[in-house]
């Protein structure tokens, strides 16, 4: 099966520039993602685990790559869909691959369908300031550094809406990120971009900076539109009981990943 990562929320997500461009710095989870595998049938069908995709969609996406459309899928995906962690552009991008799509248009086709998309068809999709609704990368701008998630989803889902533009100006946090942050300066800058879309959007009571506290974590970080969680540790110092804390507090789906790998 074709395998494309997803991501856990993002590091930074909010209006930049004298435009006011949505972007955002995703924080990208090389462990968990969607799998995909295509036969060639005059009958299409969808087969998938999660409620991700729909076949008339799968069917519009292909066409647009200028793929057969003949073709019954297999979906798999490692969490659950609208919480944040990318799974439908996953499996998109995982479904252009399997049929070997042509890797420069696969970011416009998701976007025909999706109105709003992740980076994850990039070869390293937190390298870029990506604009989500328009698909394309603003700037590159140094890979986080080296760390270790323990995330899980706090609430229920929340599938994106392309036309929802209620986030914060991140301006400044943007401008500290491109000059390659540490990562307790990147956590801190995390939890500024948490915090700022918590408070503008919602929703109360969410327990992620308490527990990032009684773990000792460095900060949080949360997907800005979906349910998503992220406690930031350095590497090597999540204490052992702390996928089990997440999980008393109440949040499901609880992993433990790397990521990063800059400075």
């Amino acid at each position: 099966m074709t395998f494309v990562s997803g991501h856990f929320g993002e590091w930074l997500q909010g209006h930049v520039g004298p435009n006011r461009r949505l972007a955002l710095v995703t924080l990208n989870c090389p462990v968990a993602g969607a799998r995909v595998r295509t036969t060639r049938e005059a009958v299409p069908r969808l087969l998938q685990n999660e409620p991700v995709l729909e076949i008339d969609r799968c069917r519009r996406f292909l066409t647009s790559l200028c793929l057969p459309t003949e073709v019954s899928i297999r979906l798999e995906v490692d969490l659950p869909p609208g919480g944040g962690a990318g799974m439908s552009t996953a499996a998109l991008v995982a479904l252009a691959r399997a049929n070997s799509a042509e890797e420069s248009k696969i970011a416009a086709a998701c976007l025909a369908v999706e109105g709003a998309t992740d980076p994850l068809m990039l070869a390293s999709p937190d390298g870029v300031l990506w604009a989500p609704r328009s698909a394309r990368a603003l700037a590159p701008v140094p890979l986080p550094p080296a760390a270790e998630i323990v995330g899980g989803f706090w609430g229920p889902p929340c599938a994106t809406d392309p036309n929802d533009l209620a986030f914060p100006v991140v301006d400044d946090l943007v401008d500290i990120w491109k000059e390659g942050p540490s990562l307790s300066e990147a956590a801190r800058l995390a939890t500024l971009s948490h915090e700022r879309t918590t408070e503008l959007r919602g929703p109360k009571g969410d327990p992620t900076v308490d527990i990032a506290q009684r773990l000792g974590a460095l900060g949080v970080a949360r997907a800005h539109t979906g349910s998503a969680r992220s406690v930031i540790f350095a590497p090597g110092t999540v204490p052992s009981f702390a996928e089990h804390a997440m999980r008393n507090a109440g949040y499901t789906s609880v992993i433990r990943f790397p990521t990063g790998g800059g400075r």
